[in-house]
């Protein structure tokens, strides 16, 4: 295969042939062309697949493949001198003509000309939920802007979400597979903390003052604005954690603690700051001390060990956030430089006569990556990838059982799910789920991904009309899914998250 056709075939969608002998269309991943192969991925069930396709069996099936791509791998002849014409450039409508991938750039551009933006603000009402799933969109990074990525994603408003995901014909015609999503509320880059906290947690804090468990959650790819969003603004490498959810919350709890309603109830409240790492818990507030997670007679599941400080002010638990903050795990990953690696669960609680009487907890989400995104790292980082993938599985299960109201929630899929068992039982729960979405069009796959996980937590009624072989057989995808990410496997869980 000629190296530049090889090039060439990569982002094409192609026709292949099953072993069933079906035809249908798949995307190139890679081409190798020493081998005259090429590799492709499609989408089936909701799982991703993919097989390798020798380039004649390509050409069979796509016939017009060849006359289209070949011109484009030949060199063209130098015109002789004083026998060229020079490019004539036209003003570009969006601007900078330099930009790469300039035309799906305008595309998105102009299909954006022609909708109707009604961005959120803090005077729009808040509608009461039992289970709230939400979406944010951070704006471009230095990065993508020093690359000059295209903005991908669209806000329009009243919960929608548009993905302009860029897509190529074997002729090689560009165009957009517009994707339209909707959940509760949609923020765009526009929205500051303040806005998101509005309609995500706090409409939960009251519910622990009323004897109930509140849990809000922040899922994303990394590198996508969880701990931003979470523990707050970033200047630099220095965070602001008084402008975050976690602190937000607390200033609605003494808020609350004040009034004159539960001034009365003699409640004093506590903080605790954990973090969930490769399956095991680490106190965050105790020089990172290991926990044992218990559960009694009863069914309650215990922390042994986990230090609750006592708390007066706002102020005392944003320097605990901070201090929890600062010895959180993080390492090295394909889209961050400094990624959180566990699951951080701060947790603002509520006593009365030394008995729990409410819980919230604020979880900032390990971020999700593709198994073909760390197959080339070394073994440790490969395990810490497949057990933040299997908890992310985990978590979805038991707020999708909790939705269409099961009777068994399978909490103990994962120690996060464990941990937070009472998030997930009683009458009186409620969960928040935000989405953090990064907008750079090479984080298409990725933001694709994270869309897929969170739009399908409030489609319980759709859901529970599944028949039974429907269930079974998903069933059995899941575990494929877990086998999947076995460390001995060379493609780890590679769209594990495309489940569904």
């Amino acid at each position: 295969m000629d190296p530049a056709l090889s090039k060439i075939l990569i982002g094409l969608a192609v026709n292949i042939s099953r072993s069933d002998g079906r035809i249908h269309s798949a995307t190139v991943k890679t081409a190798n062309a020493t081998k005259s192969t090429v590799n492709v991925e499609w989408t089936e069930k909701g799982i991703t697949k993919g097989k390798e396709v020798d380039m004649d069996e390509l050409k069979q099936l796509n016939s017009d493949l060849m006359q289209h791509l070949q011109p484009s791998c030949q060199e063209k002849p130098e015109s002789a001198p004083g026998h060229f014409a020079a490019p004539v450039s036209k003003p570009s409508k969006f601007g900078d003509t330099g930009r790469p991938n300039k035309q799906f750039y305008q595309m998105i551009e102009e299909y954006r000309e022609t909708l109707e933006k009604v961005p959120m603000s803090l005077s729009d009402p808040v509608k009461p939920h039992r289970i709230c799933v939400c979406v944010r969109k951070r704006p471009l990074n230095k990065k993508e802007l020093a690359k000059k990525e295209i903005d991908v994603v669209t806000i329009p408003g009243n919960g929608a979400l548009l993905l302009h995901e860029p897509k190529q014909k074997v002729d090689l015609t560009k165009y957009l597979e517009n994707q339209t999503f909707h959940f509760d509320y949609s923020f765009d880059e526009d929205a500051t903390n303040d806005l998101v906290y509005r309609f995500t947690a706090k409409p939960l804090v009251k519910t622990i003052f009323e004897g109930g468990m509140a849990t809000c959650f922040a899922y994303g790819q990394t590198g996508s604005g969880k701990t931003h969003t979470m523990g707050g603004d970033f200047s630099g490498k220095s965070q602001n954690s008084s402008k975050g959810i976690y602190a937000l919350a607390a200033q609605d709890v003494f808020t609350l603690l004040r009034q004159k309603r539960y001034a009365d109830m003699d409640l004093c409240p506590y903080v605790t700051f954990f973090e969930i790492y490769n399956g095991k818990v680490f106190d965050l507030l105790n020089k990172k001390a290991k926990l044992r997670v218990l559960e009694d007679e009863k069914q309650q599941v215990n922390v042994v060990g986990l230090y609750e400080v006592p708390v007066s002010s706002v102020d005392d638990v944003i320097k605990m956030i901070e201090k929890g903050s600062a010895c959180r795990t993080s390492g090295q990953t394909f889209a961050n430089a400094s990624s959180s690696r566990s699951h951080a669960v701060l947790q603002v609680i509520l006593r009365r006569r030394n008995f729990l009487h409410g819980k919230f907890s604020l979880v900032d989400l390990a971020g999700n990556e593709r198994g073909t995104d760390v197959s080339n790292n070394d073994r440790h980082t490969i395990v810490e990838t497949a057990e933040i993938n299997r908890s992310l599985l985990a978590l979805k299960e038991c707020i999708r059982s909790l939705g269409q109201n099961s009777e068994h929630i399978p909490f103990r899929m994962s120690k996060l799910t464990q941990v937070l068992r009472d998030s997930f039982i009683g009458e009186n729960s409620r969960t928040c789920m935000i989405a953090m979405i990064s907008p750079g069009m090479n984080s298409c796959e990725y933001t694709l991904n994270t869309l897929r996980y969170e739009s399908v937590l409030p489609a319980f009624e759709a859901i529970s009309q599944v028949s039974e072989m429907e269930e079974r057989f998903y069933e059995e995808l899941k575990v494929c899914s877990f086998l999947s990410s076995s460390v001995l496997c060379k493609h780890t869980c590679s769209e594990w998250v495309a489940l569904f």
